[in-house]
C-alpha cells in the first residue's frame, strides 16, 4: 500500500511539473493571429520600462552635472568610433527585441517593422535630447547617425530577406585602461563593462547557410568580423587631466567563428527564447586579431 501510494504522489508530482511546462511553453509560444492582451502587455512594459530608464538617468546621471541650453557637439573623432559603434549595436538590438515582442503577441510584419523596430532609436534619440540640454555633453549628429545605421540593419533585412542574416553582437574583457582614468573608462566590472571601450569588440556575425542555402554548412555557423580599440585612456589625444598616463591608441580587426543561437532547433520555446537573449553576445571562439601597432595576432580563446 505505502509503494502504491509512493507511485501515484511522484506520478502526480510528474504529471503537474509536465503540465507546469507545457503552460510555460505555451506562454512563450508566438500567436499565430493578433493577442490582444499580449499586445497590451508589450506596449505597456516597454512603455514603462522606458519612461523608468529615462526618469533614472536623469536623476542618477544628468543630475550630477549642470544643465545648459541645448547645444550640439562634434564628437565623431573621439574615441576611435567606439562610442559610435556601440549606438549602432544598442538601436539595432532594441529594434530587434522590439519587433520581436510584438511578433509573439501576433502583430502584422509591418507593424512589427513600424512600431517595433524604431523603439531603440526613439529611446536613444530622446536620450540625445538629454545630452543636449546637458553642459557636460552635447547632441551629437553623429551618435543620430549610428542609431539610424542600427535600425536601418535590422529594418533592411527584414524587407530584403524577411531574417536576419547578418546579427550584431558584443564581447567583453577586462583591461588595465580603466584603472588610469575610471570617471570614464569606469570603475568595477558593471561599469567597465559599459564604459571601457578598450575591452570591448563589436562583431558582425554572418550566418553562411542563409547565404549558401544549398550547401551542407551547418545552419547555426556564422563567420564573425569585429572591431576594437586598445591604448584609449580618454576621447581624444590630450590626457592632460589624466595623470601619468600615455596614450597611443590604435584600432583592431579580427575575424572569427560564432553561433547564432537563434537558429539552433529545439521544440521549446523557452529555450528558443532564452537562445534569443543570450544572442546578443558572441560566442567565445579562437580569433585572429589585425592591427598596425602588432601586426597579426592569435587569441587561443577571445572574449
Amino acid at each position: 500500500m505505502k509503494q502504491y501510494i509512493k507511485h501515484t504522489i511522484v506520478a502526480c508530482l510528474i504529471a503537474c511539473s509536465s503540465f507546469s511546462q507545457s503552460r510555460i511553453n505555451n506562454f512563450f509560444t508566438p500567436s499565430d493571429t493578433l493577442n490582444k492582451p499580449r499586445r497590451n502587455l508589450v506596449v505597456i512594459s516597454e512603455a514603462s520600462l522606458a519612461a523608468l530608464t529615462l526618469v533614472g538617468l536623469n536623476q542618477l546621471w544628468y543630475a550630477d552635472y549642470p544643465k545648459s541650453k541645448f547645444h550640439t557637439l562634434n564628437d565623431n573623432n573621439e574615441w576611435l568610433q567606439m562610442d559610435k559603434i556601440g549606438h549602432v549595436y544598442s538601436s539595432y538590438q532594441l529594434g530587434r527585441i522590439g519587433a520581436n515582442m510584438l511578433a509573439w503577441s501576433g502583430v502584422r510584419k509591418k507593424d512589427q517593422l513600424i512600431y517595433g523596430s524604431t523603439i531603440g532609436f526613439a529611446f536613444l534619440t530622446v536620450v540625445e535630447v538629454f545630452d543636449g540640454f546637458s553642459e557636460e555633453w552635447g547632441f551629437s549628429w553623429g551618435d543620430m547617425a549610428a542609431n539610424i545605421a542600427g535600425t536601418g540593419l535590422f529594418v533592411g533585412q527584414e524587407l530584403l530577406w524577411n531574417e536576419q542574416r547578418i546579427t550584431l553582437k558584443y564581447s567583453f574583457h577586462q583591461t588595465k585602461y580603466a584603472s588610469q582614468n575610471p570617471d570614464k573608462l569606469g570603475d568595477g566590472l558593471s561599469q567597465e563593462f559599459l564604459k571601457d571601450y578598450n575591452g570591448q569588440t563589436y562583431w558582425l556575425s554572418l550566418n553562411l547557410h542563409s547565404f549558401f542555402k544549398d550547401s551542407g554548412i551547418p545552419v547555426w555557423l556564422n563567420v564573425a568580423f569585429g572591431y576594437g580599440a586598445e591604448g584609449l585612456i580618454s576621447g581624444t589625444n590630450e590626457t592632460e587631466d589624466v595623470v601619468n598616463t600615455d596614450q597611443n591608441p590604435y584600432r583592431q580587426y579580427y575575424f572569427s567563428l560564432d553561433i547564432d543561437l537563434t537558429r539552433i532547433k529545439t521544440n521549446s520555446h523557452v529555450l528558443r527564447t532564452i537562445f534569443d537573449v543570450f544572442n546578443v553576445i558572441k560566442v567565445p571562439f579562437p580569433a585572429l586579431e589585425f592591427n598596425e601597432e602588432n601586426g597579426i595576432k592569435l587569441h587561443g580563446i577571445y572574449f
